[in-house]
């Protein structure tokens, strides 16, 4: 099984880690009620996910929604904290536009 290669915002590149992904879901996830198999369960999907692309590079980007998209689904609070972080929010209303963007990706899976 080929190695997937993480293309980072500056353009440098470093190995697919399992490992950095669960830290940012554990830490997302931090106090809420989502069990550590749903966590690791996640890690699972955007692991295979990458591995059906075919593709030897991703970019960190394309991680950061597979994982924006699943947490939406799994913890309202764990998405936003992950987004908050993921896409450097400034100030509270980067907050309210996320939890409104969260409003629609529940209703377009419902």
């Amino acid at each position: 099984m080929a190695d997937i290669s993480v293309v980072k915002r500056d353009s440098r590149r470093e190995p697919f880690s399992r490992e950095k992904v669960l830290k940012g879901i554990l830490r997302a996830c931090e106090k809420r009620p989502v069990k550590r198999e749903q966590m690791e369960q996640l890690v699972d999907q955007i692991e295979a996910q990458l591995r059906q692309n075919d593709k030897m590079e991703v970019k960190s980007r394309k991680i950061g929604e597979m994982i924006m998209e699943r947490l939406a689904q799994l913890d309202d609070v764990a998405y936003v904290r992950f987004a908050s972080v993921y896409k450097k929010f400034k100030d509270a209303q980067e907050f309210v536009d996320a939890i409104k963007t969260l409003k629609t990706i529940e209703v377009t899976h419902d």
